[in-house]
Parts: C-alpha cells; sequence; structure tokens
C-alpha cells in the first residue's frame, strides 16, 4: 500500500493560490514526474506529500491513509533537496548515515545499509571525506544515498540534478533509474527539465500555474498533447502550433489550401479557425509539400539541423531533419502525415481529438 491520492486538493498562501484543485494518483512503485515552468506548484505538492507544507484544502491519502493531519516524521518518506542539505562538518558516511542513528537502529543494520548504498551510487573510498572536498556530481550522490539508507516507500525528489552539468546529469539520470529498479519505491520527482521527465518517468504530470495539465505516460504526452501549454512546453524544438481557417474540408494556411482527411473534418466540423499542431520531426522540406514558405534561418543542433519556415502570413514553422540533408533555397514546400497532427481549439486551446490513423492521407 505504497499509493498516494490527491483529492480535490488546495494549497494558497492567504489569497495566493499555489495548487489549484488537484486530483490525481500515483500508483504505488512507479516513477511520477512533476513537470512544469517555475512556480507551477510542484514543488509545492513534493513538500505536501512530505509533510512540510499543509493542505489547505482536499485530501491527501498516502497508503490508503488520510495524512493531512500526519507529522512530516511519521510519513516514512525518504527525500532529496534541490540543494542537496549535506551537513558541513560531518564525513560522507556520517552524513548517510545519521537518520539511521537517530532513530537507534543496530549498528550493524546502520553498516550494511551504509556499505550497500556507498557500492550502488560509486562512493566507495570517499566515506571519511567532507562535503568541501566532494564534487557537485557526488555530493548529489551523497544525499541519494541518505535518502536511500532510509529504504522508504516514499523517494521524493525536488530537482536534484539541476546543479550538475549535462554530463553529470545523464549519467545520474540512468543511476536513479538502477536505484528505483532495484527498491521498487514510490517515486516522486519534481523537475523543470522536460528530458529528465521523458526519461525518468512511467508517467508525467504536467503542471502550469498549479492547475494539473496532463497526467499520462511519456508517448501519450509528447504525442497527443492535452492543450497547447503543454504542447509548447513538452519538445525541443517544441511543437509547431499554426494557425488556421478551417472551411468547406479545407484548412487555409498563409497562402496554402490543405485538404483535410475526412476524419478529421468531422472532429473539425465546429470550428472555423484552430491550430494545427505538428512536432518539427515530423515536417519534411519538399518543393511538392502542400505548406508553403521561405527558409529564414538554420539552426546546427549538431547530427541534425532545424529550419525555420516563414509561410506567408508571418507565421513560423520549424523543421528538424538530418544534418547532411541538402537545404531548398528560396521558396520551399512543408509536407507531414496527417497521423502526426493535433489540433487545437484557438478559444480554449484544448486538443480537440484524435482521428483514425488508417484513414491518413500525405499533405
Amino acid at each position: 500500500m505504497g499509493g498516494i491520492l490527491f483529492k480535490n486538493v488546495y494549497k494558497s498562501y492567504g489569497k495566493t493560490m499555489v495548487v489549484d484543485n488537484l486530483t490525481m494518483s500515483v500508483q504505488q512503485g512507479e516513477r511520477l514526474i512533476l513537470l512544469g515552468p517555475s512556480g507551477c506548484g510542484k514543488t509545492t505538492t513534493l513538500r505536501m506529500i512530505a509533510g512540510l507544507e499543509t493542505v489547505t484544502a482536499g485530501t491527501l491519502e498516502m497508503g490508503g491513509q488520510v495524512v493531512n493531519q500526519v507529522e512530516p516524521g511519521d510519513r516514512n518518506v525518504a527525500m532529496v533537496f534541490q540543494s542537496y542539505a549535506l551537513y558541513p562538518h560531518m564525513t560522507v558516511r556520517d552524513n548517510i548515515t545519521f537518520g539511521l542513528v537517530m532513530q537507534n537502529m543496530p549498528e550493524a543494520e546502520v553498516d550494511d545499509r551504509a556499505q550497500r548504498a556507498l557500492a550502488i551510487l560509486n562512493l566507495t573510498g570517499l566515506e571519511h571525506r567532507l562535503p568541501k572536498e566532494l564534487s557537485g556530481g557526488q555530493k548529489q550522490r551523497v544525499a541519494l544515498a541518505r535518502a536511500l539508507v532510509k529504504q522508504a516507500p516514499y523517494f521524493l525528489l525536488d530537482e536534484p540534478l539541476s546543479n550538475l552539468d549535462a554530463q553529470l546529469r545523464q549519467q545520474a539520470r540512468t543511476e536513479l533509474i538502477k536505484i528505483h529498479d532495484l527498491f521498487k519505491p514510490t517515486m516522486i520527482y519534481v523537475t523543470h527539465d522536460q528530458v529528465e521527465a521523458m526519461t525518468i518517468g512511467h508517467r508525467i504530470a504536467v503542471l502550469n500555474r498549479g492547475v494539473l495539465q496532463q497526467l499520462d505516460t511519456p508517448d501519450v504526452i509528447y504525442k497527443y498533447p492535452a492543450n497547447t501549454f503543454v504542447a509548447s512546453f513538452i519538445g525541443a524544438p517544441p511543437m509547431n502550433l499554426i494557425k488556421g481557417g478551417f472551411q468547406n474540408g479545407l484548412l487555409h494556411i498563409g497562402d496554402s489550401r490543405l485538404e483535410v482527411p475526412s476524419a478529421w473534418q468531422q472532429l473539425l466540423a465546429s470550428q472555423s479557425s484552430v491550430y494545427m499542431g505538428i512536432r518539427p520531426e515530423q515536417c519534411i522540406l519538399s518543393s511538392e509539400g502542400a505548406i508553403t514558405g521561405k527558409v529564414d534561418l538554420v539552426e546546427n543542433l549538431g547530427g541534425r539541423r532545424c529550419a525555420h519556415v516563414r509561410l506567408g502570413d508571418g507565421q513560423r514553422l520549424l523543421t528538424v531533419f538530418a544534418g547532411e540533408r541538402p537545404i531548398p533555397e528560396g521558396t520551399t514546400g512543408v509536407t507531414f502525415d496527417w497521423e502526426h497532427v493535433n489540433f487545437f481549439d484557438c478559444r480554449t486551446g484544448m486538443n480537440i481529438g484524435r482521428f483514425n490513423a488508417a484513414e491518413s492521407s500525405v499533405a
């Protein structure tokens, strides 16, 4: 019984609403990512689970028990803070085992847990160093080890990798997944980094201004974002959102007229204007493309290139392609598969729906 359930949870500071009517469940043993921009309420949500913030209204359950009034020390959670929060006067080993010693755990058990955590996180040989003698990556691993030795059913992480460089972050992501696969706690991980979210999470909860925008697997959120915020937040570069008019089965974008597949026509019947969402990697530069424009800028992404195509009405459409592919000059076209298209309501920003991929055709 290690699941977590939010039922209409609110958190406010005075008149400022930080978490607004949050309802979601976290399955026992899963890795759930709380993803969103700064100030969206993700850390506050994590701290409510830990008991470091009170619930203003609603119900928070852990393991089937309502914990609104349960003290942090009685919730049996292990937490890794963004700042690591290591004791500067204690050695690596003492930092890792301090919580266990305070619980009067038998010395043999403390030693066993400490040695196992040191080995798992490649800290063997650093036991007697002080935090000031460690690199950023080593400090991060000590903080993880301190949480790991507790062997709690809940593992809470607040942007633990944000202080590391790109290479260390990649290594640390791999270590986190291995740790979870080994102990299988219910893991809640806060980040604003979509790469971390996509690679670590079983599911992702996307938050914005305290409101849950979408809760689903990484693949579903990437392919079928619930609204324009999720579409623009997930992806590097983000999804193209091109505004167009819809009339008599045709989508008008700039100087282009696109015949919409019949399956989409049924879903768009009540719309006069929509945002067409298409991922840059699903757009192909082609002289025969249905959407026409001019290449304004090409960004070098290493093994890939990102071309900025300016459409006739001034909108921009991004395409990502292999670095060795030639880039057409002057007026060009963009083609795509309707199977990869999302349409969003211009007024609400919500995803209008999906259509049968078997009925798709190439634009």
